[in-house]
């Protein structure tokens, strides 16, 4: 019997904080993505996933997907701002801007951006862009 998009989800991200290393996981996020091509989400981990593994033209399409499935998601658009400064492409700010309020308005919102960054930051810790990020979002 074939896993639902929700259950191969679910798997894939305890996998991932379990500690899995991202190439192993983008497979399953491909597919996830693939079959449920409107869930931001898999296109935010997918491209989350590409970040990890210095794959920023793949992650600036997934997360330009995941941006256009929920323009309001924050993490949707750190890793679209994220793949833009890998790639030299212009336009971050306005991303950081929309995550700064977001994260003004929402503390259990930005306690899990800020969650992130450390998770990317420990699994990446030369990460120069997301550092940038971190920064100007602490602003």
């Amino acid at each position: 019997m074939t896993e639902t998009v929700e259950t191969l989800f679910d798997k894939g991200f305890e996998r991932y904080r379990a500690g899995e290393e991202p190439e192993t996981l983008i497979s399953t996020f491909k597919e996830i993505s693939d079959r449920a091509p409107k869930n931001a989400a898999a296109w935010t981990s997918l491209s989350w996933l590409y970040l990890l593994v210095d794959k920023p033209q793949a992650a600036l399409k997934a997360a330009q997907k995941a941006v256009k499935c929920d323009n309001r998601a924050p993490q949707a658009r750190i890793n679209l701002a994220l793949a833009m400064l890998e790639t030299d492409k212009k336009g971050v700010r306005e991303h950081i801007d929309l995550v700064q309020q977001i994260m003004a308005l929402d503390a259990d919102l930005r306690r899990d951006i800020q969650e992130n960054i450390e998770d990317g930051l420990t699994r990446k810790p030369d990460w120069k862009s997301l550092q940038r990020v971190k920064t100007w979002l602490e602003q």
